[in-house]
């Protein structure tokens, strides 16, 4: 099969025209900037039905959040022929997580602080760039980094959520800002990344922030013209006192005991959304408690609804249609807000409508996508221990006793990062196979010793702190204990087909093509594409950076291109890329596309000059512990478990003199709150201060014996701790 190229070819329409009306004298470059046309129901529709093959005009390309396109000249025989075809760098290094949007020939991609940038499809150049001038000083109150995952596209619109909670409507065609709102309730520490999406006419959003205390979850609609609030559905219950929004939040309520409504609760829909137009059904993805620790926000039990829920509501209301809580009383940071594809498969010899999952709790569910009912729940993951199996009567899981960490620490396999986490998976209708980026970890949890509810850093009521380890037994911990792979997993037999191991776990989402191809961007710097039917590598193309984002492929003038965002994140994951061992300074933020028979290359990548630590101070072990603590709480979920950093923000080991001299201004008087670096005089005195520093400086000096000591040491030392990974995990 070939592909035709719709409303996309807009040059090859543009040139027919000039010949019919006896205009071929002009320039072709006089009309040749591409002009995408209205997003239209019918338009979102038919890309699950293949009318739409060159365009990416949603998040998951259409409706049904498949990620499949059915374009077919890059397959398993060509694709030998594919390289780079142009790359476009963004203004910082801030972590990519975006799905590019291609209308008619016109791309859109978002980067770090909610910029969005336009370019042509074809040839890379800028068209256009929006920044919506998010408040850096306020970036303490973002949950999990600085990026975006992209926007929506509805009649001549963008639709585009900002970090600091707004939704802003622009014209496609120019940028400008044509109406904003702000989505979020005042008060509590709420952020958007997410995309929003088009359901039922409406653009719907959510938001995060269920780790800080205050944050209650909801998910809104707005008219896409005027940006009025259609509807608005609180998750979770509020205040009694203050009366029940609806019937479902009275009954909600019978699920929680204790005050949780002073700590927020959490549920927040801070990613997921998908959208049936046959059944005018609307899928949520509803998120974890806040505080993690369920014993704090519901002391004498309960289920807690709906968090960690897949709901469906009516997308034009907003009404309950059915609900299924995955996780009841959420304990682990476990969410349902993972991505969701809507398919047709075989079910017991018939045909079922199914909405497939794949969440953080390590269990792949299929729904019947208009009752609920759940049909399957079987692990995906290689170990789970949370849980021994799901009884589908109830519909509940079995929890493993001990492991919610009652009496001590446990061992929980996943951990809060998830056997899967929002990275896109997707679902080859020609091969019957959804393609899972999954994560295989475990880690001790136990509670935290002290709770503190505050608004500038988490509150989750488990213990974060990673201890003061040296840096060659950390970074082998977490090498050892935390593996990333590709599976194939066939829903209708409930089993996987296939799985590619991964050198590191928080790659990036997947794209499924007609060409039967896997397209994957992996967090240590390559992208690849493997065979759909077996997982045989056909393609890897190193990109000078990690990839956390997601593919997409589309059409202009009949050549099919795939494109990926390159740049890894910070934060607790950071540690499982290339940063990890310091080797190049990671390149800007780059948008990378290819296509057959093209060879370009990319500027040479430049070496990463660590710097000499100052000397270590005069402090005994107790002051470490507490710098080591405090890190962990206010400073990780940026910068890096053990100060490791993925590169897009300072690697703290890494100071420069200049900066270690500074480093009482920049923590407690905020000298770099304009460039997202928050000041922490509310949270910390200088003693503490001094002792996050003096914890740094340490890992510094380990990190440079790790890697200027004695090679033959070194190896006996790595070599004792990869027996004792080896026993642990």
């Amino acid at each position: 099969m070939y592909f035709r190229t719709g409303p996309e070819s807009k040059r090859s329409a543009l040139a027919f025209f000039i010949l019919l009306t006896g205009l071929a004298a002009l320039p072709l470059s006089a009309f040749a900037e591409p002009t995408p046309l209205p997003v239209t129901d019918a338009r979102l529709r038919a890309s699950d039905t293949g009318s739409e093959a060159g365009n990416w005009l949603s998040h998951g390309r259409g409706y049904a959040e498949q990620r499949f396109s059915p374009l077919d000249q890059i397959d398993t025989e060509s694709i030998g022929r594919l390289g780079l075809a142009w790359s476009f760098d963004t203004d910082d290094r801030v972590a990519l997580q975006t799905t590019p949007l291609v209308i008619d020939g016109v791309l859109y991609f978002t980067a770090g602080w909610s910029v969005l940038y336009a370019v042509d499809g074809a040839t890379g150049e800028a068209l256009w760039r929006y920044d919506p001038q998010v408040p850096r000083e306020e970036s303490y109150r973002f949950c999990c980094g600085f990026s975006n995952r992209g926007v929506a596209a509805f009649g001549s619109r963008l639709f585009l959520g900002t970090l600091d909670g707004r939704l802003i409507a622009l014209d496609a065609k120019t940028g400008s800002v044509l109406w904003s709102r702000m989505t979020v309730p005042e008060g509590g520490s709420y952020s958007i990344q997410a995309a929003p999406r088009i359901a039922g006419g409406l653009v719907v959003i959510g938001a995060g922030g269920a780790e800080f205390t205050g944050t209650r979850g909801y998910v809104a609609a707005y008219h896409p013209e005027t940006g009025e609030k259609a509807w608005h559905f609180w998750t979770i219950p509020g205040d009694p006192a203050d009366g029940f929004e609806n019937p479902w939040m009275e009954r909600a309520a019978e699920t929680w005991t204790g005050e949780w409504w002073t700590l927020g609760g959490g549920g927040t829909a801070w990613d997921s959304l998908a959208y049936d137009p046959e059944l005018d059904l609307l899928y949520v993805g509803v998120g974890n408690g806040s505080p993690h620790n369920r014993k704090l926000r519901s002391p004498e039990g309960g289920d807690n609804l709906f968090l960690c829920s897949i709901l469906a509501l009516r997308p034009k209301t907003g009404e309950y249609v059915w609900h299924h809580q995955q996780v009841p009383a959420e304990n682990w940071d476990y969410t349902a807000t993972q991505h969701m594809i809507l398919a047709e498969i075989q079910w017991d010899g018939v045909p079922r409508k199914v909405l497939l999952h794949a969440p953080k709790a390590g269990f792949f569910y299929i729904y019947d996508r208009e009752t609920g009912e759940l049909l399957s729940a079987e692990k995906y993951a290689r170990k789970v221990t949370w849980a021994s199996h799901y009884d589908l009567e109830t519909g509940r899981p079995v929890e493993v006793p001990g492991q919610d960490f009652v009496d001590g620490t446990a061992m929980v396999y996943p951990t809060g990062m998830g056997a899967h986490n929002w990275h896109p998976m997707s679902y080859s209708p020609e091969t019957g196979l959804v393609y899972i980026p999954a994560q295989h970890a475990g880690a001790p949890m136990k509670e935290e010793p002290i709770f503190r509810a505050s608004p500038r850093h988490f509150s989750t009521g488990n213990d974060m702190d990673a201890g003061a380890h040296n840096a060659q037994f950390l970074q082998t911990m977490l090498r050892a204990g935390m593996k990333g792979s590709l599976l194939a997993w066939d829903p209708e037999r409930q089993e996987s087909v296939w799985e590619v191991d991964h050198t590191a776990m928080g790659n990036g989402g997947v794209l499924a093509t007609a060409g039967n191809l896997v397209f994957q961007g992996l967090v240590d710097g390559d992208f690849a594409a493997f065979d759909a039917r077996d997982g045989t590598e056909r393609f890897r193309f190193e990109t000078q950076n990690g990839i956390i984002g997601s593919p997409i492929s589309y059409a202009v003038d009949e050549e099919q291109y795939v494109a990926i965002a390159a740049a890894r994140g910070a934060g607790l994951t950071a540690v499982l890329g290339r940063q990890f061992e310091g080797e190049e300074t990671p390149a800007s933020g780059r948008l990378l596309v290819f296509r057959l028979d093209v060879s370009e290359t990319l500027p040479p990548a430049v070496a990463y000059e660590i710097p000499a630590p100052p000397a270590m101070p005069d402090v005994d072990r107790e002051t470490l512990a507490i710098g080591s603590r405090q890190y962990s709480e206010l400073c990780a979920r940026c910068h890096g478990t053990g100060a490791v950093s993925g590169g897009d923000i300072a690697d703290l080991r890494h100071l420069s003199t200049a900066t270690h001299a500074r480093f009482e201004e920049i923590v407690l008087r905020g000298l770099y709150e304009s460039i997202g670096m928050p000041r922490f005089d509310a949270d910390l005195d200088r003693s503490q201060a001094d002792a996050i520093h003096a914890y740094l400086i340490e890992q510094a000096h380990e990190d440079r014996k790790r890697r200027e000591g004695n090679p033959a040491w070194r190896g006996v030392k790595q070599f004792f701790y990869d027996a004792l990974a080896w026993i642990v995990f």
